[in-house]
Formats: C-alpha cells, sequence, structure tokens
C-alpha cells in the first residue's frame, strides 16, 4: 500500500474546506490562500487552486472583485457571499463530527475519554 497516496487523499478531503475557512476570514487573493496554506503544511498549487475557486464562484459561494496593480494587471479578490457561509457553516458542523468521531476510534480503549460502561 501507497502511504503517500493515502496522505494525498486525506488532503485532497479537506481542501475545499480549508479555502473557504481562509475565504470566510476576510477578503483574499490567491496567492495568498497559497502561502496560508504553505504556512499550515499544505501546499497547494495555484493549478490546482484557480478551477477550485472557479467551481466556488460558480456555486454561488463565491464573489471576486477586480483591484487595479500597481505592479502588473488587475488583481481578483475573492469574498463568502452569504449562501457561502451558509455552506461553510455545514461543512464546519460536517468536520467537527468527523474529527470527534476519529478522536473517539483513535484513543485507546478505557481511556479517560471514553464514557464508562454500564456495570451489571
Amino acid at each position: 500500500m501507497d502511504i503517500q497516496n493515502t496522505q494525498s487523499q486525506m488532503r485532497k478531503g479537506v481542501l475545499e474546506f480549508c479555502i473557504l475557512s481562509i475565504i470566510r476570514q476576510g477578503e483574499v487573493y490567491p496567492s495568498d490562500i497559497v502561502d496560508r496554506m504553505k504556512a499550515a503544511n499544505l501546499h497547494i498549487l495555484e493549478g490546482t487552486l484557480y478551477p477550485l475557486l472557479t467551481r466556488l464562484k460558480n456555486a454561488g459561494l463565491l464573489t471576486y472583485r477586480w483591484v487595479e496593480s500597481n505592479s502588473g494587471p488587475p488583481r481578483k479578490y475573492f469574498v463568502m457571499t452569504d449562501k457561502g457561509l451558509e455552506f461553510y457553516n455545514e461543512l464546519e458542523r460536517t468536520w467537527q463530527e468527523l474529527a470527534d468521531a476519529v478522536q473517539a476510534l483513535t484513543q485507546p480503549v478505557g481511556s479517560a475519554n471514553e464514557e464508562n460502561p454500564t456495570q451489571p
């Protein structure tokens, strides 16, 4: 079994949630998303990011505005829509449920976090 493939699939599974988490914090330029992801040790290429941003925009979860740049072409800054915020909140609930379930399953049986079984 290839551990790198499994690790890659796990990261891909949370990629959209992580990107939306960054955008939820405020208007952002795509290279800033790449930098934030890299700082969190979740590397993403712009060639992966732009199609995802376009898909999220087409779904009505994001919008953008053009900002003139002094050092090149105008830049596209993304922000979450109200629909996007609702979607994000649902993803956040799902993530918390999943994280809690994984945490429960990875704890040794009989650990302090496990509920006491019913005594006969």
